[in-house]
């Protein structure tokens, strides 16, 4: 096993009628009213299930979501059961490509997409396992869960979290420096370039974590087992506090070390078959 330190670490239906006696004679009109009360509550309800939620756009494919609006810092929930492609856009509202099926639903400022996945209807089937492409406002925080098939996000500014499995999670020129950033998926590899983060959670089992930051988070933390576990800094980054170690494979730090005092900083990488590194540029 090899390590490098910069400085060490610190481990009503069913009720009878009460006027059951009464002649079951009655005038036309009140036939056609009882007749006409079921028929009016069905409608009722299916409106009620089909019904827009406020700034949502339904389309012609069943009444199925196409666009509604967002303020930045909204958060959006994506599930999936396939990936999605989300790119950041400014005009403040969130789109489906026309041939995604989509759900929209929610309150307040959370908000839910849903890209439903059924194999026996046309209109879903691309999403399972698919990539299907979504727009949203560019400071939204943005929470992202699918699986069978990989994340990719970029030029969103808020806060992400994101996490597949059998995936690979892409990230690019997305995040905010005051905001958090996790990173997961299992059986895939975690990438980002030109993130900007306060702290950076990117973890996997089977593949990479290569990281490139744009600003220098206070924490990052980068783990797999099964491959290799790459940071890059701004040049100008400042002294960490590092535990970078792996077992089979090699580790090397040229972040200047930060002092035994000073933990403001710190960067953990850790894997055990594939190397350890992180640099400055």
């Amino acid at each position: 096993m090899t390590s490098s330190w910069s400085t060490p670490s610190r481990p009503n239906r069913g009720r009878e009628s009460r006027h059951a006696g009464r002649p079951a004679r009655i005038g036309c009109a009140a036939r056609i009213g009882c007749a006409l009360l079921p028929l009016l509550a069905l409608t009722a309800c299916g409106q009620g299930g089909d019904r827009p939620l406020p700034g949502a756009v339904h389309g012609g494919r069943g009444g199925t979501f196409e666009r509604a609006a967002l303020a930045d810092g909204s958060r959006l929930v994506i599930t999936t059961q396939g990936g999605v492609r989300v790119v950041g856009t400014e005009d403040g509202t969130v789109t489906v490509d026309g041939t995604t099926l989509a759900r929209w639903d929610g309150d307040g400022d959370t908000r839910t997409l849903d890209l439903p996945c059924d194999e026996g209807d046309d209109r879903a089937r691309d999403n399972c396992g698919g990539m299907p492409l979504v727009h949203v406002p560019a400071g939204v925080t943005l929470t992202v869960r699918a699986r069978n098939a990989g994340i990719d996000v970029s030029d969103v500014r808020g806060a992400l979290s994101l996490s597949t499995v059998d995936g690979d999670v892409t990230v690019q020129d997305s995040g905010t420096k005051d905001a958090h950033q996790h990173l997961v998926t299992r059986n895939g590899s975690v990438r980002a370039t030109g993130i900007e983060a306060r702290g950076v959670d990117a973890e996997t089992v089977n593949g990479n974590v290569e990281l490139l930051c744009t600003t220098s988070p206070d924490t990052l933390d980068g783990v797999t087992r099964n491959g290799s576990v790459r940071v890059t800094l701004p040049v100008d980054a400042p002294p960490y506090a590092t535990d970078a170690s792996t077992v089979n494979g090699r580790s090397v730090v040229d972040v200047p070390a930060a002092g035994a005092a000073d933990r403001r900083h710190r960067l953990t990488l850790r894997t055990v078959n594939g190397d350890a590194e992180a640099h400055r540029g």
